[in-house]
């Protein structure tokens, strides 16, 4: 997609916002052009015998009328502006968002969290400026056509000298595009991994500590920063230089205007007032070839936020950025996933994966050829060693890895996006290590899920959590801290557990989620999820004794491939694997 097709599309989103922003601000650009008129009239009537019909006084008023006019008409600009833009940058973010969210974990983004942020927030910002200085290109293009209609029938030879200036910016900013690209590019890039290296120090502080790591880390991180100060500047004096050139520019016309006027005056074809008129005008002239300028160097840096917003998107068309989604603005989302999941005909009778296969492209490993069938309210566990495919097996099964091959059927009928259909209430998951924010415990578990009917207590019940409350300082309302640095590993799991548990799911995937318990805290959340949920579907990853014992049905895993299956007593008497895992051998 072309650069002027992102903007053309970005436009037509909200034509109407676009539409009136432009006229709003083409009216207060054109608004120059009649205390110009009444300057000129004024001061012809000074020296012709003629009166123009006001003295200094009304000329005084009327241009303080218009001062004030143009004024108000700024004021409703802004708003204009502002509600577009606002609209247009959260288009941006929203679409790019969904797409993310949408990819499977493993192909989610190609950098780190701190580089996608500089995308969210530069890259989008330059697309915004670029799209809201085509505005204010449009509305001083009008003030410069009309004005030059005006000057060219008093003077049509200092009016070629007023607009001479443009000729040249735009051939400065032709020269200057590939130069300027390529500064702006490597000040995002680097300005990305500045971002990304600070993401990395926060999330792996203890790591740093333990392994006397801090004088490199900090090493590292002054010469990423240094490099971005390079870059930065590069780009900064780049821009500075076109800026230059382009006020420079018209600095020259100004002189020369004023030279030729001089000349001509005294000569007696020129009068006072159209010099007046003249002067008056080049104000505004300026500030459009200055501005004009500007425009056409947020136009090409615009490519380069947008070659840089398409990278994100790991080869998805550029048309993902612009498609018309709504912004929710007014009232609440409506939650369609789990209106849709409501139904009595959606409810869990039976999940089954035929030939499911998922292999690292950096590794060559996964999983291949696995099957596996699950039936409401029963509890299958997924065990073996380490390395053999049981976190891989349940993150392709949601969708979370993107499947090479195999099917997803639920209730016989084919899921074509695990990803977007293994959501609450149809399923709920948690993974090996739990995601907690810097936020209260609350908040942690709800996640903006409201707290209907007693959900959240129950939630926290079944998970054995409610006696914990009491040795936090603020009960549910005891913020955390980063990743949970605040609680224990087990508090932390259950947490995890609440998460999942308040949102009322048919399916409940549990990876590995007992790790950190005790044996009596684990025996507890087991038997409470069976006795309050009985007609719920568990799928567990666990080695653990007391979570192999409940299983209905057990699954060995190998090297990415099932080993063998049944229930514990089947497998203690005719699986190796599966007794040296019973007995600890193996892990």
């Amino acid at each position: 997609m072309s650069t002027f097709t992102y903007m053309w599309r970005l436009i037509c989103y909200r034509p109407g916002w676009y539409l009136t922003n432009a006229i709003v601000w083409t009216v207060i650009y054109l608004m120059p052009i009649f205390p110009g008129l009444i300057t000129k009239a004024f001061f012809d009537s000074l020296t012709i015998d003629s009166a123009a019909g006001y003295g200094t006084w009304g000329l005084i008023a009327l241009l303080l009328g218009a001062a004030l006019a143009r004024s108000a008409t700024v004021l409703i600009g802004f708003i204009t502006d502002v509600n577009f833009r606002f609209r247009m940058g959260m288009l941006l973010r929203r679409n790019l968002l969904e797409h993310i969210l949408k990819e499977p974990g493993a192909r989610a983004i190609p950098c780190s969290p701190g580089e996608a942020i500089s995308h969210f927030r530069d890259d989008v910002d330059q697309s915004e400026e670029a799209v809201s200085w085509s505005v204010d290109v449009f509305g001083m293009t009008c003030f410069a056509v009309v004005s030059c209609f005006i000057l060219i029938r008093i003077d049509a030879q200092m009016t070629t000298l007023v607009f001479l200036p443009l000729v040249i910016v735009v051939i400065a900013a032709q020269l200057a595009t590939t130069r300027l690209q390529k500064y702006r590019s490597e000040s995002r890039d680097s300005t990305a991994k500045v971002t990304g290296a600070i993401s990395e120090m926060f999330g792996s502080v203890q790591a740093i500590q333990v392994a006397g790591a801090e004088k490199r880390v900090m090493s590292r991180f002054r010469a990423l920063n240094d490099n971005r100060r390079k870059t930065m500047l590069k780009d900064k004096l780049m821009t500075e230089v076109l800026d230059s050139i382009f006020s420079n520019s018209v600095n020259l016309g100004t002189g020369l205007i004023l030279l030729l006027a001089g000349q001509k005056m005294r000569g007696g074809e020129f009068t006072v007032g159209d010099f007046s008129l003249f002067v008056y005008y080049l104000t505004f002239v300026t500030q459009f070839i200055s501005n004009f300028g500007k425009f056409l160097t947020y136009f090409k840096q615009m490519t380069v936020a947008l070659l840089r917003l398409t990278g994100i998107l790991q080869g998805a068309p550029a048309q993902v950025l612009t498609a018309a989604n709504g912004l929710q603005l007014k009232g609440d989302a409506v939650d369609k996933p789990a209106a849709a999941a409501s139904s009595a005909g959606d409810k869990l009778q039976q999940l089954e994966a035929s030939g499911l296969t998922y292999t690292y492209p950096e590794t060559g490993r996964g999983i291949a050829d696995v099957n596996l069938k699950l039936t409401r309210g029963s509890f299958t566990v997924i065990t073996g060693p380490i390395g053999s495919g049981k976190t891989t097996l349940v993150r392709t099964l949601l969708g979370l890895l993107p499947r090479t091959g195999g099917t997803v059927r639920w209730n016989g009928r084919e899921v074509q996006d695990p990803g977007s259909f293994f959501i609450p209430p149809r399923s709920a998951y948690t993974a090996q290590v739990p995601r907690l924010y810097s936020d209260t415990l609350r908040e942690n578990i709800l996640l903006g899920h409201s707290d209907q009917d007693g959900q959240l207590a129950r939630a926290l019940h079944t998970a054995v959590l409610e006696e914990d409350l009491g040795h936090l300082q603020n009960g549910l309302d005891t913020v955390i801290g980063p990743r949970g640095v605040k609680l224990s590993g087990g508090q932390a799991q259950r947490t995890a557990a609440a998460r999942m548990l308040v949102r009322d799911s048919g399916l409940y995937v549990f990876d590995d989620l007992s790790s950190a318990l005790d044996v009596e805290t684990e025996q507890k959340l087991w038997s409470r999820l069976f006795r309050e949920r009985g007609d719920a579907t568990c799928l567990v990853v666990s080695h653990r004794k007391t979570a192999l014992a409940k299983a209905d049905h057990i699954v060995v895993m190998r090297d990415g491939r099932i080993e063998a299956e049944g229930t514990a007593e089947e497998l203690l008497e005719g699986n190796d694997s599966f007794r040296k895992l019973w007995h600890g051998e193996e892990s």
